[in-house]
């Protein structure tokens, strides 16, 4: 991965942390001129949205506040983790998970 091609995929990396929406932007925007930076950081920005929405689910079927705020807690360290590494041109996967997204996300992108 090259300099200019962290430079050119900046910009779709850190939109696709924004919500799940940012991640189909991001993906359509990084079809027209591919990164392999940006195809990085939208597979572990996919993995979370997708792993928060369907642990989400579980985790609202309990009547907890300890229970939710620990989730809440978990996912908002991944998801800064990731951000602050699109942000600081990395591509470190998120702690946990992000070589699981990797993987199974290989085929999106470059």
């Amino acid at each position: 991965m090259t300099e200019q091609d962290i430079e050119n995929g900046r910009k779709n990396a850190i939109i696709s942390y924004i919500t799940i929406f940012g991640v189909i932007i991001a993906f359509y925007l990084n079809n027209e001129k591919p990164s392999v930076f940006a195809s990085f950081h939208i597979r572990q920005s996919l993995g979370l949205w997708l792993t928060f929405f369907a642990l989400g689910y579980i985790v609202g079927a309990f009547d907890s506040w300890l229970i939710t705020s620990a989730f809440y807690l978990f996912f908002a360290v991944l998801f800064i983790f990731g951000f602050s590494n699109a942000l600081t041109r990395k591509t470190q996967p998120a702690p946990l998970v992000g070589a699981f997204y990797q993987k199974i996300f290989a085929n999106i992108g470059i």
